[in-house]
């Protein structure tokens, strides 16, 4: 994660902006104000960031920001829900310790940040819209962290739809990836995005095109921020384990 080390020193010439920006600044301690953006490109000013670690940087601080704000939205952030997104962080993230505590960091500058929900999101959908994996990852940990203590509350609940509206993400797709987390009884069919009326034809055209848009090489080839990488490599064995329990209950 070269783009960390670039903006902990204080050595970047990106310029986040936004409620983001905002974040970052009261995370590492030094403005992220496009009014600097001149300075910062300068000779002799701070290096750039590449596109690849910007995107990086904002997915990180966008990500953490979200999470807090949906935790803290019932009121209080639970054991359960601050363990669920440890657990984000080392399982699907793959987050080194450093890292780790910079994300704790930003989730705790943006609990305090008086900007809503919609704002973080929709800076985030302004990077990564046609990026469809990563908004799908994204509603797939709100949910996640939602019901680590057992239940999804109303106000959690309109920030993921919030965020579903936001993103322009198909509302059965976020049904279904509601249902692995609230409802076990459909769960291999919720991973391959269908339902257990489907045909036996519908369910391996299904298979296939999440296959193709899962595969490590299509997710290589895309040039996604490295955090998503793991994430998408889980993912790709989920449905591949989802399809292997339908064929089987089916006899396929």
């Amino acid at each position: 994660m070269g783009w960390l080390g670039k903006v902990v020193g204080g050595t970047i010439g990106f310029a986040l902006g936004g409620p983001l920006g905002a974040v970052a600044g009261a995370t590492f301690g030094h403005a992220f104000d496009k009014n600097e953006q001149e300075y910062l490109s300068s000779p002799g000013g701070r290096m750039p960031l590449s596109e690849g670690e910007e995107e990086q940087l904002t997915f990180f601080v966008a990500t953490f920001s979200m999470l807090a704000k949906l935790a803290k939205s019932d009121g209080r952030i639970s054991d359960e829900e601050i363990k669920s997104i440890e657990q984000f962080m080392v399982h699907d993230l793959n987050l080194d310790h450093e890292s780790r505590r910079v994300a704790g960091e930003i989730f705790q500058a943006a609990t305090q940040s008086p900007e809503p929900f919609g704002n973080f999101a929709s800076q985030f959908y302004n990077l990564f819209s046609y990026k469809l994996q990563i908004l799908e990852m994204m509603i797939d940990i709100l949910i996640r962290v939602s019901v680590a203590d057992g239940r999804m509350s109303k106000s959690e609940e309109g920030l993921i739809q919030e965020a579903v509206r936001i993103f322009n993400f198909n509302e059965n797709a976020y049904q279904k990836l509601k249902s692995k987390y609230v409802d076990d009884s459909d769960k291999y069919y919720s991973v391959l995005g269908t339902d257990p009326n489907a045909s036996d034809d519908q369910i391996k055209q299904q298979y296939r095109k999440l296959v193709r848009e899962y595969h490590p090489d299509t997710i290589a080839s895309k040039g996604l921020p490295e955090e998503f990488t793991k994430f998408a490599n889980d993912k790709f064995r989920e449905i591949q384990e989802a399809y292997e329990t339908v064929k089987k209950e089916r006899g396929l």
